[in-house]
């Protein structure tokens, strides 16, 4: 059974949200407010986080990244009352799987656990042995990249994005390819954060002047690997 950590400090629609996940068949931990949230986090083995964006002391933000330092690749997503981009942008920079604005449709809001959860669970199945990219190797199980004697821990979003790329390297992906794949979607905020993905990529690469992702105008990217 799928175990969801739910941190909403709003009891009535916490309270309606936990029981339709559970008869989705879900099991829910519920925490009222940030710091229960990273406690019961801790405590429990969790599969998956809903944020709510807007609590008091510790917000969703702030949560996510306090989970994140403890299990890099957990998938998350946020909640939030309002539609700010600011807000979105800074949810998806942090690595958010999604970012549903409330009040949502509880049929909606479990079709997307259920698409994240089965991207990182293809993702996990997809590769597990030590892979070399070039210079690197890239191991999966342990979510790290090794250069010589320098090892650098990535994400699970970091590693989904590394896979793709990697099965398609040496040719051009579209945008909107890589967006629906491991994001899910191809709206605006997705793409800025891809973006932030790829960036990142780059940066661990850069002691191998054989890779590198080109960036093809209104097309896509190339994942360039010399043999």
């Amino acid at each position: 059974m799928i175990h969801i950590l739910l941190v909403e400090d709003d009891f009535d629609f916490a309270t309606i949200l936990k029981q339709y996940l559970v008869l989705s068949g879900f099991e829910i931990t519920w925490a009222k407010d940030g710091k229960e949230g990273f406690c019961l986090f801790k405590q429990n083995k969790i599969d998956i986080c809903i944020l709510d964006v807007m609590m008091p002391e510790i917000d969703g933000f702030m949560l996510a990244e306090k989970i994140l330092n403890v299990n890099p690749e957990m998938p998350f997503l946020f909640l939030t009352a309002k539609s700010l981009k600011e807000d979105k942008i800074r949810g998806l920079k942090l690595g958010a799987d999604d970012y549903i604005v409330k009040p949502c449709e509880a049929d909606e809001l479990v079709l997307r656990i259920h698409n994240i959860l089965k991207r990182t669970q293809s993702s996990n199945q997809k590769l597990a042995e030590k892979t070399p990219i070039g210079k690197y190797i890239f191991d999966y199980s342990n979510l790290q990249l090794t250069y010589e004697d320098q090892s650098q821990r990535i994400t699970e979003k970091e590693a989904q994005l590394l896979i793709y790329l990697l099965k398609n390297k040496n040719r051009v992906v579209k945008r909107e390819a890589i967006l629906n794949q491991i994001w899910g979607n191809d709206d605006f905020f997705s793409g800025r954060s891809m973006d932030v993905f790829i960036s990142r990529l780059r940066k661990y690469f850069a002691e191998d002047e054989g890779i590198s992702i080109e960036s093809i105008r209104a097309i896509g990217f190339e994942f360039k690997v010399s043999e």
